[in-house]
């Protein structure tokens, strides 16, 4: 009998734990979702993939807690997929919690290696929380584009 309920115990936890990791993008999908950006910008141009960005109805773009964010390189946001607030700010000097000027770090990233990861502080959109989040950033003409996880 306790054998049973041990294996029984068991497979709900595991299955617990897979439909809450289901719930969160992986570092794939983010990857995956810079890469649909790209064709979108490369067959479509830029103004209507930055309004396909912003538009959250738009499921190419919107996929449970990930979503793609575009700025130039001078850090001035041009599309945001969770917050669109902040399209037409200039955040070059933006700080996470921890002091790290994330805009700048990611244009770098764009203009150097022309893709890559960094991490850092942003609130989740789903839990509105300030969490560690990983993103992907790739050069996307004279902007970049980035899709992040967060990490938990």
């Amino acid at each position: 009998m306790f054998r049973s309920l041990s294996i029984v115990f068991s497979v709900i936890v595991a299955f617990a734990n897979f439909a809450h990791a289901s719930e969160f993008g992986t570092r794939e999908e983010a990857v995956a979702m810079v890469k649909r950006v790209q064709d979108k910008f490369h067959a479509d141009g830029p103004e209507a993939t930055f309004k396909a960005v912003i538009d959250q109805s738009t499921k190419e773009f919107h996929d449970r807690d990930l979503y793609p964010f575009i700025y130039d390189l001078t850090g001035l946001n041009v599309a945001h997929g969770a917050r669109p607030a902040l399209v037409g700010k200039n955040l070059i000097s933006l700080k996470d919690q921890d002091g790290k000027h994330l805009i700048r770090d990611m244009i770098t990233i764009a203009t150097t290696s022309r893709s890559g990861w960094i991490d850092y502080k942003w609130p989740n959109p789903i839990t509105n929380k300030i969490e560690d989040k990983s993103s992907y950033v790739e050069k996307l003409g004279d902007y970049f584009v980035g899709v992040g996880v967060y990490r938990f």
